[in-house]
């Protein structure tokens, strides 16, 4: 999913007014702790549709937010989860790849793994959230560059979340030699062919984490438990996202299993959901806490999120989970989350 918010409701953010250029940023970092690597775009977010325009209408929304989407939302959610960020992307030579540029590192994200491509525009993608989901709407073309040819040869991330396509391997294979764990992310295929050659992407990958509907098509299976064996054969790590009904993990190294129950909140806008998850998934596997604890980590995070509205831009800080915890002791045990409140974990 590549949704992302600007703001919460009608307090848009303003553009950073900066001179950035799209491929001279910050110092480059050449460990950080998470790199994410994929497609970008300019994303503006509708929420709170009473439903679908119909054509001829017109409908105001407060809810109203902007922002870079795509991998940027994982790169965003990680720098305001604590963890240091880079983001390597194509970018286009027009005002919308300034714009998304100057937002990135305004969010602390180092962006110097950006490439410019003169001539070529940043896509655009509207969100329609209405009846307790979202409608999609893409303009432009996909980046006219591999994802290999981008990426930065020196660049020794702890972790790096990677979109899952058929140009994966050249990205996946180098980062995993380097000693990142990967994540790896994919999009709904709209052709309904659901190619299982995509999967042989994940060679090399930590951990993938589909919702349930991606994980039975790919795996051709009936229920997510049954997806989720069938994906713990190619990779460490497997994840299947639920929607409202949780969360499945599966540690194929030691065999532990958990599933997770959502944390209960009313959803105000789901954009980008799942791209916080994937984001604060990621930034867990770099403490030392247990599976359920890293997965009860993004299902708060998400659920959080989606209670707000502007998409994966409304990302919550580690110190806003807190103090939304504090402010919902009904809402969530205590105890499950007890071990974001040790400094020390």
């Amino acid at each position: 999913m590549h949704i992302d918010g600007g703001g919460q409701g009608a307090r848009v953010a303003p553009p950073v007014r900066t001179t950035v250029r799209a491929d001279v940023a910050t110092p480059r970092r050449s460990q950080p702790d998470t790199l994410v690597v994929g497609q970008l775009f300019l994303d503006v977010v509708f929420a709170g549709l009473r439903g679908s325009p119909r054509p001829g209408e017109e409908e105001w929304t407060a809810d109203f937010g902007w922002g870079p989407g795509g991998i940027a939302n994982m790169a965003m959610v990680s720098a305001r989860l604590g963890a240091s960020a880079a983001i390597s992307a194509v970018v286009g030579d027009d005002p919308l790849s300034v714009l998304c540029t100057e937002r990135l590192e305004h969010e602390g994200v180092d962006i110097s793994g950006l490439r410019t491509m003169a001539g070529w525009s940043l896509p655009v993608t509207a969100s329609l959230g209405f009846d307790g989901d979202r409608a999609l709407v893409t303009g432009g073309t996909p980046a006219p560059r591999e994802l290999a040819e981008i990426l930065d040869p020196d660049i020794r991330p702890r972790v790096a979340i990677v979109h899952v396509d058929d140009t994966t391997h050249d990205v996946v294979r180098p980062l995993a030699d380097r000693g990142a764990k990967v994540f790896a992310d994919l999009g709904w295929d709209g052709t309904g062919a659901w190619d299982t050659t995509v999967l042989d992407g994940l060679d090399g990958c930590y951990a993938f984490v589909p919702n349930d509907a991606e994980a039975m098509a790919f795996t051709r299976t009936e229920t997510p438990e049954q997806a989720l064996e069938a994906l713990s054969s190619r990779v460490p790590l497997s994840v299947v996202t639920l929607g409202a009904r949780g969360v499945l993990a599966l540690d194929a190294a030691t065999g532990e299993r958990v599933r997770v129950e959502p944390v209960p909140v009313d959803a105000v806008d789901v954009t980008g959901a799942g791209d916080v998850f994937v984001a604060a998934l990621a930034v867990a596997t770099l403490r030392d806490w247990t599976l359920r604890e890293r997965v009860d980590f993004a299902a708060l995070a998400a659920a959080v999120t989606v209670s707000r509205p502007g998409g994966a831009s409304t990302a919550p800080t580690r110190a806003d989970l807190v103090r939304w915890l504090d402010q919902h002791p009904d809402t969530a045990r205590a105890s499950r989350f007890a071990f974001l409140r040790d400094p020390y974990r």
